[in-house]
């Protein structure tokens, strides 16, 4: 990797040499050979550097300032990543040093708030001081000073001003409001996006490119609080990338497209126009899986666009963003007809075909994405590798992965983002639990994670459980298991979300033909007399392709698979504590409706959207009941 930064260093330093020699070439005394020697070699240096450009670039429809602007980003990321990747790893081998030092940090830097005095921060010695003095938390611990700082009250959590107020998905519960802070967005960029890419480009060499990427975001819906701090989600946007926006397919005026499926049309529209897309991009595979079924409901529409070189009149757009728009876009038959002959193959394998040098899929597919990830894998983006890349929330970043070809979404855990603490899955419901640190959990054991951020909170539980996989040196590589609030648990049975799932996919691959499209569970308990007096049990709706209709025997079969992955389950099953499942299978497109409502509910964006697999609200799981087709 060293001989690449030569190869851009020499020839950028002979042609500023260059320069000088000609500026000063009357005013200094020199050989008259030197400037021509000079000039010669800042030539050759420059052939070098174009000839390192023109071996990155795939396709011809990009503009020389494009491609170096886009050359310097990716050299000058790879350098970060390379000097972020040797600090990750010399903290992998002293891990319990480097989580104290940034617990210590955390704790000077919030010393004189209002919080930090109250538990005197500035005479916290150690963690272990830290933890005897300081107790678990949640959200209801924080909520009132939130609020307080959201209408203008100043350092009493943290010393600096929230850069905004960010709302949590709210797939456990309502969404919750945390603080943002510039040491949050540093730590996820540095040891985050910065590690992440090192080790995708390592694993997938094709992809050092200088090819376009296309990112499915979208810009989200700020409000503002009364002290006139946005309030909404802090995952990437188009606002927060808008350096970075010449490097994607999309223009720039798409992005003031406040429609998600105007937006979503233009991020197709410009990508198809493109047959060089290197890359896919998205927070999560469920936002890549939506684009590509929109893709196959609307690809004459958006081929004809390209055809005559339009935009869709069926787009709710300004007449100014209109007109920015229609003047990057010529008419292009032969690119049309490609596009049409591929469409017409059928969409199995589409990537591919529409993209032939498209080298991956960048995006979170572990946990509730997982089926999303699955599902193109099989289907749209057969043959693509894909890459999950970052384990982060709201709260911050919580582990990098550095396997990408491995298909496990592992993650090592970032001792210099938060000081971590794990609590056994077995003492979850403890009045008084006691926690693990990182040098003292055990391979193989699930805990669920206990933080201390950048962005005040302290010791806070997040709801997520994790299973350490394995140690990379002296740190823990986890695997996401299961949100606590998203269990199935009517008899204290306690259903996890990767237990159900594993169920239901073995159930379905016993229903000739049919495909899982999407799936959420209820309680029955939540729907009362609305499905009719009876045991405890569970409703399941499933969306699915190519089954119209599920016998009596199928849907029982997916029962008989959860009994067999969960001993609990069964024994209450065999007792009749817990009633036979309902399975309802829902009409096609009910979960895309369901997803726009449940972002309407909880001004979710859809840059950070997960769909719920277990249904708090009697309102959503009504809502799918309505859609029931069988």
């Amino acid at each position: 990797m060293g001989c690449s930064w030569i190869s851009v260093a020499v020839p950028l330093c002979f042609a500023v040499l260059s320069v000088a020699v000609a500026i000063n070439r009357h005013t200094l005394a020199m050989p008259p050979a030197l400037p021509t020697a000079v000039g010669a070699l800042s030539l050759a240096g420059m052939a070098l550097l174009w000839r390192d450009i023109s071996s990155k670039v795939k396709g011809d429809k990009r503009t020389l300032g494009s491609l170096l602007s886009q050359y310097v980003a990716v050299k000058a990321v790879g350098w970060l990543g390379r000097r972020e990747r040797k600090k990750l790893e010399a903290d992998t081998l002293k891990v319990k040093q480097v989580q104290e030092e940034t617990l210590l940090k955390r704790l000077q830097q919030n010393a004189d708030t209002f919080y930090g005095r109250k538990y005197d921060f500035r005479s916290v010695e150690d963690a272990a001081d830290f933890r005897a003095r300081h107790p678990i938390t949640m959200y209801g611990h924080y909520r009132e000073l939130i609020e307080r700082i959201a209408a203008g009250e100043e350092k009493l959590i943290i010393a600096e001003k929230p850069l905004i107020l960010a709302l949590t998905s709210g797939t456990s519960g309502p969404s919750a409001m945390l603080l943002s802070t510039k040491d949050t967005n540093a730590d996820f960029f540095l040891q985050g996006v910065t590690v992440c890419l090192d080790a995708m480009r390592q694993a997938f060499p094709e992809s050092d490119s200088l090819q376009r990427t296309t990112k499915f975001f979208y810009t989200p819906t700020f409000r503002q609080s009364e002290a006139g701090i946005p309030i909404g989600p802090n995952s990437s946007t188009p606002a927060s990338s808008r350096h970075m926006l010449n490097l994607y397919t999309t223009p720039a005026p798409a992005f003031e497209v406040p429609s998600e499926k105007d937006t979503l049309y233009l991020h197709l529209l410009f990508a198809l126009k493109d047959p060089s897309v290197g890359t896919l991009e998205s927070n999560f595979a469920s936002t890549v899986f939506y684009a590509f079924t929109t893709l196959q409901e609307r690809w004459q529409e958006l081929v004809e666009d390209i055809e005559r070189g339009t935009i869709s009149s069926a787009l709710s757009l300004e007449p100014k963003v209109r007109t920015r728009l229609e003047v990057l876009t010529k008419p292009d038959a032969k690119r049309a007809a490609q596009l049409r002959a591929h469409f017409q193959e059928g969409f199995g394998g589409i990537a591919k075909r529409l993209w032939p040098h498209l080298n991956l899929v960048l995006a979170v597919d572990s946990g509730s994405n997982q089926i999303y990830g699955e599902m193109l894998r099989e289907h749209y983006c057969k043959g693509v590798p894909f890459y999950s890349p970052f384990y982060a929330a709201t709260e911050g970043l919580i582990g990098v992965n550095l396997w990408p070809q491995e298909p496990d979404r592992r993650y090592l855990l970032c001792p210099r983002s938060m000081f971590c603490e794990f609590l056994p899955e077995s003492s979850l419901d403890d009045e008084n639990p006691q926690t693990l640190l990182m040098e003292e959990v055990k391979e193989g054991e699930s805990y669920e994670l206990v933080i201390t951020n950048a962005s005040g909170l302290f010791r806070y539980r997040m709801g997520d459980i994790v299973k350490v996989t394995g140690f990379h040196n002296q740190c823990p590589i986890v695997e996401f298991q299961y949100r606590r609030g998203q269990m199935l648990n009517v008899r204290g049975e306690k259903i996890c979300e990767a237990l159900f799932l594993r169920a239901l996919k073995k159930a379905v691959a016993q229903w000739p033909g049919a495909q899982l499209v999407d799936y959420s569970c209820a309680e029955s308990g939540i729907l009362g007399d609305s499905i009719g007096g009876s045991d405890p049990h569970y409703q399941v709706f499933i969306e699915l392709k190519g089954v119209r209709n599920l016998t009596e025997e199928q849907r029982y079969k997916l029962d008989i698979c959860l009994q067999k992955d969960s001993a609990v389950y069964k024994s209450f099953r065999i007792k009749g504590s817990i009633g036979p499942m309902r399975v309802q299978l829902v009409s096609e497109g009910a979960f895309e409706e369901l997803r726009k409502q449940m972002m309407a509910f909880t001004s979710t964006s859809a840059n950070t959207f997960k769909m719920h697999r277990v249904l708090r609200r009697k309102e959503y799981a009504e809502f799918l009941l309505g859609k029931t087709v069988s």
